[in-house]
C-alpha cells in the first residue's frame, strides 16, 4: 500500500494530466467494444430509462446526441417524445458562454456543430428539467468525468433549480474516482447496463426500476 502513496499523490497534484490520459484511454476501450455487446448494453440502458423514469414523460430533457462509441439515446427519447416530453439537445453559444439547449423532435432541422456533431438549427431555446449525460468516465461516488470542457459543471453550477442529472455509461468505464475537484458536480443517479445507482453521500447505492420509478426525483 506504500508502495503506491506517491502514485496517488501525483495523481493528485496533476489531476488534469491524469484526467486527459485516463478520458483517450476509455475513449479508446468504448470504442473498441464489440458491435453486439453495444448492442445489448445500450438495450439495457434504454429499458431503465423508459422504465423507471416515468416523471421524464412530463418534463423537458435534455440529452446528448451519441459521441464515438458512446450510448445512444436516441431510442429512450424517441419514447420520451412519444409520451409527451419535450426534448433539447446542447448548444455551445459563439461567445463559448453557457451551455444552451434547442428544442429537437425526430424531424428537427440541424446543422452540423462543433466536432462534427449533429444540432437542432434555430429551433425554440429550452429550459430543461433533467439531463440525460454521457460519462467517458464515472467513479464510486457519483462524479463524472467528461471531455474536458466544462459546460455541464458550469451550467449546472449556475442553474436555478438544478436540473435532475442522469449519467448514462457502460460498466466497464467505472473508476475507483475521478479525483473530484470544487468544481465537480455528482450526478443524482447513473444508468448502466447493470441498472440504476442513486448517487448518495455514502456513494453509488444500486436500485431497481421500480423504486426509481417510485421516488418521483422530480415530484
Amino acid at each position: 500500500m506504500a508502495d503506491n502513496i506517491p502514485v496517488i499523490l501525483r495523481k493528485m497534484e496533476n489531476w488534469q494530466e491524469w484526467r486527459k490520459l485516463k478520458r483517450a484511454d476509455l475513449i479508446q476501450h468504448r470504442e473498441s467494444i464489440a458491435a453486439e455487446d453495444h448492442r445489448n448494453w445500450s438495450k439495457g440502458i434504454t429499458a431503465s430509462l423508459e422504465q423507471a423514469f416515468p416523471q421524464l414523460q412530463r418534463c423537458i430533457v435534455g440529452f446528448c446526441w451519441p459521441y464515438r462509441g458512446e450510448y445512444d439515446p436516441r431510442p429512450a427519447m424517441n419514447f420520451l417524445c412519444a409520451k409527451g416530453a419535450t426534448l433539447g439537445l446542447p448548444e455551445i453559444p459563439e461567445d463559448l458562454g453557457l451551455l444552451q439547449f434547442r428544442r429537437w423532435w425526430p424531424e428537427a432541422p440541424m446543422r452540423v456543430g462543433p466536432y462534427a456533431i449533429p444540432v437542432p438549427d434555430n429551433t425554440e431555446l429550452l429550459t430543461v428539467d433533467a439531463l440525460i449525460i454521457p460519462l467517458v468516465g464515472f467513479d464510486q461516488q457519483g462524479y463524472r468525468l467528461g471531455y474536458g470542457g466544462g459546460y455541464f459543471d458550469r451550467m449546472l453550477a449556475s442553474a436555478t433549480p438544478r436540473p435532475l442529472t442522469i449519467g448514462v455509461a457502460f460498466e466497464i468505464l467505472r473508476l475507483d474516482s475521478v479525483h473530484p475537484q470544487p468544481h465537480d458536480i455528482a450526478m443524482n443517479f447513473i444508468v448502466t447496463e447493470a441498472g440504476i445507482y442513486r448517487v448518495t453521500d455514502l456513494g453509488l447505492v444500486a436500485i431497481s426500476n421500480d423504486e426509481c420509478a417510485a421516488e418521483h426525483p422530480l415530484k
